[in-house]
């Protein structure tokens, strides 16, 4: 049995409206990047990738996120773990990039990954965090 804060939950369906976007969003984006695994490649004008299969399967996982995104629209009371998981891939993806960019193995360009997977979405997440901390479950 779950029990949650008292009260409404601050911006609760403001966090339903953004999570039902984030899922919508990766999983389009999940989607795209399984059928078309080398676009990152072609657009940031890199050598295209021998296996395309291991982007292939980021997509997969990028879309699989999506389904847990509408979970936490769904309820936002109980999200906040799933979104939490959510929250801290996107604060190590750009960390990550970073890493690659910085070591002039990937170029600049390939920024857009965090730019459009991750730090636009950090703020919101962020907030919803703040927001539904009294509401997540307890054992």
């Amino acid at each position: 049995m779950f029990e949650f804060g008292g009260g409404v939950m601050p911006r609760r369906e403001f966090h339903r409206v953004v999570f039902v976007v984030a899922g919508v969003y990766n999983i389009c984006w999940g989607l795209f990047s399984a059928v078309d695994p080398q676009w990152l490649f072609r657009f940031a004008g890199m050598p295209l990738d021998n296996h395309p299969q291991i982007f292939a399967c980021l997509g997969m996982v990028v879309g699989l996120y999506g389904i847990v995104y509408f979970e936490v629209a769904r309820a936002p009371e109980r999200g906040w773990v799933l979104a939490a998981v959510g929250f801290v891939g996107k604060v190590l993806g750009p960390i990550g990039l970073a890493q690659i960019i910085l070591s002039h193995t990937w170029p600049v360009s390939t920024i857009v990954l965090s730019l459009t997977n991750d730090l636009i979405w950090l703020p919101f997440f962020g907030l919803y965090l703040v927001d539904a901390w009294p509401y997540r479950s307890r054992a």
